[in-house]
């Protein structure tokens, strides 16, 4: 089984967060089962809590989880990440220069797309996870018709405005996965709300996806 192939399909987008938190929050999402976590570049010193959380998550057995940036948009933002321990690179859009970076590096890569003509972009560029960005507005109808058109193996994520209530619409029209921001983590949440929020996140989605 490939890094890929695993069961990544919840990303936790912890917007807002401090190194004095990160630690305590990345413990609890790793025990609620999550694999994948972003911390957005606009956050308090985001650097510092990329390397405490890949760092901790280091601490715990089996494969390499997936930690890293959110809001990266440009090459050198990719090699930062890299150097404190990231491995995983989202962005908001669809730059070829930013996608070329992290893969000629070998991170994951989710870059934003919103139209079909950024996401064949994003593919022709080598991406293969991308980011439905934001979905509230394309809704489960829309990320549907878009999925259409593009090649079978690719891997969409819905994230903005979505929540566990809005997983079995957006699985039926094809979405892979999730990032999960507000619905998981706000600033001056403790670990013990991420907690809660995370093992209900993980459980809907165990429910929606189980038998697909």
């Amino acid at each position: 089984m490939t890094e890929r192939d695993r069961d990544r399909r919840l990303v936790a987008i912890l917007r807002g967060i401090t190194p004095a938190e990160i630690e305590a929050v990345v413990e609890e999402l790793i025990e609620a089962g999550f694999d994948a976590i972003e911390i957005p570049l606009n956050s308090p010193t985001p650097f510092v809590s990329i390397r405490l959380a890949a760092a901790r998550a280091a601490r715990h057995t089996g494969p390499a989880r997936l930690i890293g940036a959110g809001t990266v948009l440009s090459p050198d933002d990719v090699d930062r990440v890299r150097d404190h321990g990231g491995n995983l690179i989202v962005a908001p859009n669809m730059d070829r220069a930013v996608i070329s970076r992290a893969l000629d590096l070998g991170l994951t890569m989710m870059p934003g797309v919103m139209t079909p003509t950024e996401a064949l972009a994003a593919i022709d560029a080598g991406a293969r996870d991308l980011k439905i960005f934001p979905a509230s507005l394309l809704g489960p109808a829309g990320i549907n018709a878009m999925r259409a058109v593009l090649p079978d193996g690719i891997r969409l994520y819905a994230v903005g405005g979505v929540g566990a209530d809005d997983f079995a619409a957006y699985a039926d029209a094809g979405v892979y996965g999730f990032g999960l921001g507000s619905s998981l983590f706000r600033p001056g949440h403790g670990a013990p709300q991420v907690s809660t929020a995370a093992t209900t996140c993980m459980a809907s989605m165990r429910h929606v996806y189980g038998g697909r």
